[in-house]
């Protein structure tokens, strides 16, 4: 049964992003403008680029988390296939027979499938089973060998992934809307790519200073930080301290926003807006503006207030804090650098991170003062965001008009 000869693509980070950049690559698909591979940053501006979310999710039985949205989640994989006029094949089933027949059969046609499976069935995510929680996320499947038991993924780290086949048909049958679902991409229109990047630039704009496409205003964009940013200095209710007083809410509030903003979730600790940049500089090769160049050195600016944030959330010197922080840290490190090799250490980290929620339970280690001290420093660096999101929005909305 088939493995992608050569197959060696796992450059791509983000699910979105990754999945559509690796199989492009496979499949020997190159930027007009480079002659080479289009880089993850490319597709991350015409999908509509970075822009802000704030949400707060409070379900009975589970920990509080803050959910922080740093690039466009409103379809951009749509949109990057729309805007580079990218054909697509959707090969589905409701039937786990047809659905393993179809994969085998795109990949004996020399396809790089792209697929959605359960996040929560793939064991080297080392998320422990929940009926309550699902969630599918896009990699490449480039083997599936059912007489060896064997399938093989490209999903976020830097090295090849296997799973049993059989962990793998039931991740694709999960999720309804998902099930058993492949997309076969084929090559960009060529032609397209400065409209494209047109409408990925104005899409950015849009998500930091217009009302999104659904959801409420406040939790989008520049108002978003500013909401944020009350949130960390009222009492009232949503409020940090009324929320997340101390303990487990505290440290469940800090660890998720932390998880969620940086390289635990695909990103990097700049937020993406170092990645953002990278993308500006290509615009403006292929546009022929200067002031994308300017502009992508306000977005590297912004980045550094992003990173200081990040580093605010979880303290290294504060006590537990550090500890938590370390735990994300070196879990993200060993999935990206070797994916399941040490998948046993990652399961460690994991439980230490459980671990240390349970001990603040009864044994928080951080006063009432210390914890006003630190939603203060907190509140001071979404400031400093803002401002430089600001600035930098202003100043690529001035460049494309």
């Amino acid at each position: 049964m088939p493995t992608l000869s050569n197959f060696s693509q796992f450059e791509g980070r983000y699910w979105d992003t990754a999945a559509i950049r690796n199989a492009l690559d496979y499949q020997g698909v190159k930027a007009p403008h480079t002659g080479k591979p289009y880089t993850e940053a490319m597709l991350l501006g015409i999908s509509g680029g970075v822009t802000f979310g704030y949400f707060t999710f409070h379900y009975q039985g589970y920990d509080p988390q803050v959910n922080l949205l740093t690039r466009n989640t409103f379809d951009p994989m749509e949109a990057i296939f729309d805007r580079l006029k990218i054909p697509r094949d959707l090969r589905r089933s409701a039937s786990a027979d047809k659905g393993r027949q179809n994969l085998i059969d795109a990949l004996d046609e020399g396809y790089a499938p792209v697929a959605s499976p359960d996040m929560w069935l793939l064991p080297y995510n080392a998320l422990p089973y929940d009926e309550g929680m699902w969630g599918g996320m896009p990699l490449v499947i480039y083997g599936y060998e059912p007489e060896k038991g064997d399938a093989h993924l490209s999903d976020r780290s830097r090295v090849p992934l296997t799973v049993a086949t059989e962990d793998l048909d039931k991740a694709r049958g999960r999720i309804k809307k998902e099930r058993n679902a492949l997309l076969l991409l084929g090559a960009p229109d060529e032609s397209v790519l400065p409209e494209a990047i047109r409408a990925g630039l104005a899409g950015c704009v849009k998500l930091m200073t217009e009302k999104p496409p659904k959801g409420s205003a406040k939790n989008f964009g520049l108002r978003a930080l500013g909401h944020w940013a009350d949130m960390l200095a009222k009492t009232s209710r949503g409020s940090w301290a009324k929320e997340y007083p101390t303990g487990r809410p505290l440290l469940a509030a800090l660890t998720t926003a932390y998880t969620f903003l940086g390289p635990a979730f695909g990103k990097t600790v700049q937020a993406e807006r170092d990645v953002y940049a990278d993308f500006l500089d290509e615009a403006a090769q292929v546009l022929e503006s200067g002031a994308l160049t300017d502009v992508a050195a306000q977005y590297r600016s912004a980045g550094d207030a992003w990173e200081a944030l990040l580093d605010s959330l979880l303290p290294q010197e504060a006590p537990m804090l550090g500890v938590a922080r370390a735990a994300i840290d070196r879990r993200t490190e060993l999935f990206i650098e070797s994916g399941a090799a040490q998948l046993d250490e990652i399961i460690e980290c994991r439980d230490r991170l459980e671990a240390l929620k349970t001990d603040s339970e009864s044994d928080f280690p951080v006063s009432d003062a210390e914890i006003a001290d630190l939603r203060a420093d907190i509140r001071d660096k979404v400031l400093q965001v803002h401002e430089a999101e600001e600035a930098a929005v202003m100043a690529l909305k001035a460049a494309i008009e």
